[in-house]
């Protein structure tokens, strides 16, 4: 087998698997966890500011 080959053995190719698994996984969590950050932080309060604006301009077009 390829491993063998390079000289690791099984058991260590299994644990460095697993530990590229867990690190991918980490990181691409993050990322979506950054990434929602973001996009919350560009909404500045969903509904309730949109019926002030909304409130807004109908007292200023009166």
């Amino acid at each position: 087998m390829v491993w063998n080959e390079l000289g690791v053995s099984g058991g260590t190719a299994l644990i460095v698997l697993c530990a590229l698994y867990f690190v991918v996984k980490w990181a691409v969590r993050n990322g979506i966890m950054e990434a929602r950050a973001r996009i919350a932080a560009g909404k500045k309060g969903g509904l309730r500011e949109l019926w002030e604006a909304i409130a807004a301009e109908e007292t200023v077009s009166e």
